[in-house]
This record gives C-alpha cells, sequence and structure tokens, in this order.
C-alpha cells in the first residue's frame, strides 16, 4: 500500500493489523511512553480545504510523537487558492515532506495529488470517504466488544454519507452485519461494493424504519445529517431526517442491552441525537475520538516505517 485513498485499498487481514498496532500504541501511551522515534527526520505535510478539529488534532500529534514534524496548510495559505493545479502542488511538496495528508472537498483531488506525488497521500477525509474515523471506529468497537466479527452496527442517518461508505466497507471485510436506516432518498450508493470482490465477509441491510435497523444491534452509529459543503441543503436534509432518524432513548432501548451509541463529532444535539443520549451510559464518543490519534500512528507507521524496530 503506497496511499490511503480509503480503506477498499486495505484487505480484511491489512484492517486487524492496523488495529492491532493501534491498541499497541494506546497501551505504550498509558504507560506513558507517548514519544517514539519511527519517524525520526521525517515531517508531514497536512492541508485543509475544511474546517477540522479531531482529525488535524490527532494526526498532527500523531506525527509529532513518533519523532516527526507535522506542517499544516490551509488552503488559503497555498497558491491552490490563486489556482494552481493539484498536480504541481502534489510534485513540489512530495519532494519537500515524505507524505502528504490532505482534507479535500473532492475525492478525485487526492486521486489526481496520488497520480503526482512521490511519497505517499493520506486521506483526512473527503466527499466519499473518511478511512481514519473508520479505523479508530472499528478499534473501539474491537476494545468494548473484543472483536467485530459478527457484530451487529447499525447506522441511522444519510447512507451517503463520507462516514458510513468507509465504516461499511470495514465492516463488510471484517465480517460485520451492518444495517443503515435512511429515507429512500438518501440510500447508499453502493457501487463501491464492487471494488471489494471476493473480501465482502459481512452483511449489508438497508431498512426505512430506524426501529427495524437497531433490532438487537450492538452499535447504534449516526453523523450529522448536513455535513460540509451541504449547508445550501439543510432545509431540505432536515426535513427528510427530522424527527424520524433522531437517535433519542427510545430507540436505545430497542438495541441489545449492552449496546453502545457511537458518532464521530462534532454532534449537532437534537438534530441527529438527543442530548441526553450523548451524554449517557450508551455514549463512546470520546473513547472513539481518542482512537483518532492512535490510529493515526498505525497509518503512519505502515506508510512511512513498517521496518523501523520498536517494542510493543
Amino acid at each position: 500500500m503506497k496511499h490511503l485513498l480509503d480503506i477498499h485499498q486495505l484487505s480484511g487481514e491489512e484492517l486487524l493489523e492496523l488495529l492491532e498496532t493501534a491498541i499497541a500504541y494506546k497501551k505504550l501511551r498509558r504507560r506513558g511512553l507517548r514519544r517514539t522515534h519511527e519517524l525520526q527526520g521525517k515531517s508531514v505535510a497536512m492541508i485543509f480545504e475544511k474546517p477540522s478539529t479531531r482529525t488535524r488534532a490527532s494526526f498532527a500529534v500523531a506525527v509529532y510523537e513518533m519523532g516527526g514534524l507535522p506542517i499544516v496548510y490551509s488552503r488559503e495559505e497555498l497558491q491552490l487558492a490563486r489556482g494552481e493545479p493539484i498536480k504541481d502542488l502534489a510534485r513540489v511538496l512530495s519532494r519537500y515532506h515524505d507524505a502528504i495528508a490532505a482534507r479535500v472537498y473532492r475525492q478525485e483531488s487526492l486521486e489526481e495529488m496520488a497520480r503526482y506525488s512521490s511519497v505517499p497521500v493520506i486521506n483526512l477525509l473527503s466527499d466519499k470517504f473518511h478511512p481514519l474515523q473508520a479505523l479508530a471506529d472499528c478499534m473501539t468497537i474491537m476494545e468494548i466488544f473484543g472483536k467485530l466479527e459478527g457484530i451487529k452496527l447499525a447506522f441511522i442517518g444519510d447512507g451517503q454519507d463520507n462516514v458510513f461508505n468507509s465504516l461499511a466497507i470495514a465492516g463488510l471485510k471484517l465480517g460485520m452485519e451492518v444495517r443503515i436506516a435512511c429515507p429512500p432518498e438518501y440510500s447508499p450508493d453502493v457501487s463501491w461494493l464492487e471494488k471489494l470482490a471476493g473480501e465482502v465477509k459481512g452483511t449489508l441491510e438497508v431498512y426505512e424504519e430506524p426501529s427495524d435497523a437497531v433490532k438487537g444491534a450492538n452499535v447504534i452509529y449516526t453523523d450529522v445529517f448536513v455535513s460540509m459543503g451541504q449547508e445550501e441543503e439543510r432545509e431540505k436534509r432536515l426535513k427528510s431526517f427530522l424527527p424520524r432518524y433522531r437517535v433519542s432513548p427510545e430507540l436505545m432501548n430497542r438495541a441489545d442491552a449492552n449496546a453502545v451509541f457511537m458518532h464521530c463529532l462534532p454532534a449537532h444535539r437534537g438534530e441527529e441525537v438527543d442530548e441526553v443520549v450523548i451524554e449517557s451510559k450508551w455514549s463512546v464518543v470520546f473513547e472513539q475520538a481518542e482512537n483518532r490519534l492512535h490510529t493515526a500512528k498505525a497509518v503512519l507507521r505502515r506508510l512511512l516505517c513498517a521496518e523501523h524496530p520498536i517494542s510493543f
């Protein structure tokens, strides 16, 4: 694997290896060993076309704690804002940095960057996929339930959401029962299923009624109904999703007795989820957020220094 543009590039076995590495990094950090040296002397360019909290913080800290130098660029700070082609930017930055990580409006921008870059390109979020979030989600589920195969995950909301796309792909590769409850007009575009070929070990079920999707589920997951770049559709989207698709205590009570609630954050409390749910015993959203750091380290290690000796 030279780049990480989405989860479909990874086999189920490779996904599990990344998760095990991330868990090992987490244990190291909990023991007080924050600084390792795999990226000593290396730098990573981080490009942001969109705002970011968890991605920017976790990835920058991951690079730093591994001994590297993270350098953050906003679109406005680069000549991209004045029309420089992405292919030129990629060829220049890859001569300075050891990797390029980017949060972009269009997946096609990342794909073009990867074609012209001589160093690894990492997807920090695009309109179609969010692979680093999916890795942190799977790590969280593995920690809580001790497994991924056979886990029933119900996603309530937009079936075309970038988080759902990556999470569903990971879940299918790892043997999870993935369910999506959404309005018909927001059903998943599963063209990405073709890329999985014979790697599907789990199942994907589409529901219109949330209460049907969450029956016996181990994980209830939601994301915002209006993502960055969709602000002009806000009124239309909220009319489609509310109040039917809001995660409430009543909905959580229809799931398995030991179910957990997950959200990639930031959350619009009172829209896709009730305040009482996100602050309840069901919620593991902040564990998810922490795991963004450890999975970022696992990805960086895989792409930049897989052979570097380190004792876990």
